[in-house]
């Protein structure tokens, strides 16, 4: 394990009133969500991951105009206040290049690159990094009847697939992000497949993305509410960054923090006990 790399942490800042986790009925006050984002970055977030559209099962569409509307304040705020690496959980085009000409950095895109057929575009205009992630469906349907013959392999193929077509369309291999897509359109046996078998997204030699706070497969598990999952989210975690997984999607920044930098730590040939 002396070939751990150190966990990058995303800190999760939802501007929505509906996720599933931390969505806010204060979503509309940039003061508080400039509050929020301060506190992941002070807990140790190497990325904010912004997203102005919940991604729930059975989330509605919202228009691009409400996306930018939600988010576009909180990013150029944060631009102007604090260097952090600035991801934004969407999947329109026309969201994309305007947050990034704003200053963000990264895409975080549901539909790995399908959801719209100028993304890929945008992204290489900009150059900037994107999270290709695997979904069976999308947010309004892909609980209803997900279906895999074999979830660890068909994700590989598909993921495979989509960075071929990130750099055909110009995005260089080194700002690709590959992330299997706990939860999005996969049964709790199918995330337990992937789950089982982590390890094998890094023979694709990208940057892993793992997003399994607080979900859904947890409280199915342990027959537990979504304020009462961090034990076993930071659990998950932990036994992905062994399979070789390097950036965590999360609620609990902090936390997260501390349990993945001790095991990088005492892992590091010039570990000291004085």
């Amino acid at each position: 394990m002396n070939n751990l790399k150190r966990p990058c942490i995303m800190g999760i800042l939802n501007i929505t009133p509906d996720s599933f986790s931390d969505g806010s009925t204060q979503y509309k006050d940039i003061d508080y969500q400039l509050t929020r984002a301060h506190k992941l970055i002070a807990q140790g977030a190497d990325i904010i991951d912004i997203g102005g559209e919940s991604t729930r099962p059975g989330a509605a569409y919202i228009s691009p105009e409400e996306e930018l509307e939600r988010i576009m304040p909180v990013v150029e705020a944060l631009r102007r206040e604090s260097p952090i690496t600035l991801s934004i959980d969407t999947n329109k085009a026309a969201v994309a290049e305007a947050v990034l000409t704003a200053g963000a950095n990264i895409i975080n895109d549901i539909t790995g690159l399908k959801g719209d057929p100028k993304m890929a575009d945008v992204i290489a205009k900009h150059n900037s990094e994107v999270v290709i992630m695997h979904m069976q469906g999308t947010p309004s349907d892909m609980q209803n009847s997900p279906k895999y013959a074999d979830p660890t392999s068909e994700v590989i193929t598909f993921l495979t697939q989509q960075l071929a077509l990130a750099q055909a369309a110009g995005i260089e291999r080194d700002k690709v992000i590959l992330d299997p897509g706990f939860g999005f359109g996969k049964r709790f046996e199918d995330n337990c497949n992937l789950l089982q078998h982590t390890e094998i997204f890094g023979s694709l030699n990208q940057r892993v993305l793992i997003g399994i706070s607080r979900k859904s497969l947890i409280g199915h598990a342990l027959n537990l509410a979504v304020e009462q999952r961090l034990e076993a989210s930071l659990a998950l975690a932990v036994m992905t960054y062994l399979q070789g997984a390097e950036i965590f999607r999360v609620h609990d920044v902090l936390e997260t923090r501390r349990a993945l930098d001790m095991i990088y730590k005492v892992n590091q040939p010039h570990w000291s006990y004085n």
